[in-house]
């Protein structure tokens, strides 16, 4: 194990390793928390100790780094132990488990011809709502006898807003709350997808290890559910590290006070790591403007902070990344990196598909460029007045999209083939939304239009209803985009490009 000369704040939490006191941690952007919580480890006693990661490689990488007697697993991986352990039955795991349970539920001779037909429009939607279900802790009231909900219904439905491509009606909900029915009986039977792992074992009783410390990575973006399993699992201590302003999930289930509640509910010491080791001088300086107490080490490069008032293909090098807070603008960059011979590589674009998808279905392949726009605007008119205000946004922004692809085409046809060509390139410039960048880091970064952060309707909410919520996660949003620059960081707008 590489052997590190602690800083003063490193040095002050290693003091406390034999301490009974249980630590939450606060690190800023680039802080060298990984590397304070594995030297921390190697000072704890030697007791039952369990460090929780939210991917396998994460858990792996770090399993190779602790102490041979801490075991380092994902979260997945205790819920789904404490589930056998429940239900005394050896698990199998299905990936397609609500895919079958939704085809089934849609598929009954009760739907009216009509209905499955809307219901076949909306069966991705449905199924992203019973994953969301999952996350969000919602259990329908049939089940609530079994297990226990942490949410309304009123309010899961409601949540779901811009995460679907539908209006969550009667119907739907019908048909999302009839899943969940079937899958927590096969829970019961021991037939289990991922998100049963925390969702069963955390809500329907499952059967816990307890341990003598815990260590928890990345507490801010802890959900509901995962506050209970660490409940569960507490016998005496927990060491949690994370940033509170890099708590940018909440959409997904992420508790947005989670540092704040794993604080109080465990009487948790605040240390802090204030010492960004990644970012140069001019970042941290601008990144004060969210984290006031973010500093840089004497030896730091002074780097550029700039924004360019124009900018080409060849100002963005190979190795860079490219960030911005939505998908059209990445879209529209994508597309003239690459007909100025640039190679590049959207990371994590799930939206693909569906956008692909809705173009294939406004007109036939030869429709031209204006006829196309026409018929997207209708689509969009159409799916607006048929959704919920909280829906808006989203139908817009993937309207946005698909008018990138259209208007650069001749065709319809073209447009896809464009679109598709674009998702699936691999090339040396990444290109991907701030909730896409975290965890990542490049010596270049563009923050491609800034001025959409913070977004239009966490402004408006805030204004017109005094809930700072969501413009606190967007004000969180540009923080993590900018830190993930390790020398250089430019503000571009894409209207700016010659």
């Amino acid at each position: 194990m590489t052997q590190h000369t602690p800083t003063p704040e490193q040095a002050a939490i290693l003091a406390l390793a034999r301490e009974p006191d249980s630590i939450i941690i606060h690190a800023l952007a680039g802080a060298a928390k990984t590397t304070t919580l594995v030297m921390l480890a190697a000072k704890l006693p030697v007791v039952s100790t369990f460090c929780g990661a939210f991917n396998k490689s994460i858990a792996t990488e770090m399993g190779k780094r602790l102490p041979s007697h801490i075991e380092s697993s994902t979260m997945n991986a205790v819920g789904h132990r404490a589930w056998g352990k429940k239900t005394g039955k050896r698990l199998n795991v299905s990936t397609d488990k609500m895919y079958s349970i939704l085809s089934e539920v849609t598929g009954h001779p009760k739907w009216r011809p009509e209905d499955k037909k809307t219901l076949g429009a909306n069966f991705s939607s449905m199924l992203r709502a019973t994953r969301l279900a999952k996350s969000y802790g919602y259990i329908p009231s049939e089940m609530k006898s079994v297990g226990t909900s942490v949410m309304t219904a009123d309010d899961f439905y409601y949540s779901l807003g811009a995460q679907i491509d539908c209006d969550a009606d009667l119907m739907f909900q019908e048909v999302v709350d009839q899943a969940l029915i079937v899958s927590i009986a096969q829970a019961f039977e021991g037939k289990i997808d991922f998100d049963d792992q925390i969702y069963m074992s955390t809500l329907f009783g499952g059967e816990f290890t307890k341990y003598e410390i815990l260590m928890v990575d990345e507490a801010q973006d802890l959900s509901t559910l995962n506050h209970l399993m660490l409940s569960a699992m507490f016998s005496r201590r927990i060491i949690a590290v994370g940033d509170p302003f890099q708590s940018i999930y909440a959409f997904r289930g992420a508790n947005t006070s989670s540092m704040d509640l794993l604080t109080e509910r465990f009487s948790m010491r605040r240390m802090d790591l204030s010492v960004s080791f990644r970012c140069p001088v001019k970042v941290v300086e601008r990144a004060r403007t969210r984290a006031p107490a973010m500093q840089y080490p004497t030896w730091a490069k002074e780097g550029i902070v700039e924004r360019l008032a124009e900018w080409s293909a060849n100002t963005i090098p190979d190795g860079a990344m490219v960030i911005c807070r939505n998908n059209a603008p990445l879209l529209r960059c994508a597309m003239y990196l690459i007909r100025n011979k640039r190679g590049i590589k959207l990371v994590g674009f799930d939206i693909g598909k569906n956008l692909t998808s809705v173009m294939l279905k406004l007109g036939e392949k030869t429709m031209p460029t204006e006829e196309g726009l026409e018929a997207l605007k209708t689509w969009e008119t159409t799916s607006i007045a048929k959704a919920s205000e909280s829906r808006h946004a989203a139908i817009s922004d993937r309207a946005e999209c698909m008018r990138v692809f259209i208007s650069s085409t001749a065709t319809l046809e073209e447009a896809v083939a464009f679109a598709q060509m674009i998702f699936n390139a691999s090339g040396p410039i990444q290109l991907m939304t701030g909730h896409k960048s975290k965890g990542l880091e490049a010596p270049i970064v563009f923050h491609l239009d800034p001025w959409r952060v913070p977004g239009k309707k966490a402004i408006q909410i805030a204004e017109s209803s005094g809930d700072t919520s969501q413009l606190e996660q967007e004000k969180n949003l540009r923080y993590v985009i900018e830190t993930r620059a390790m020398d250089s960081l430019y503000l571009i707008n894409m209207d700016d490009a010659v």
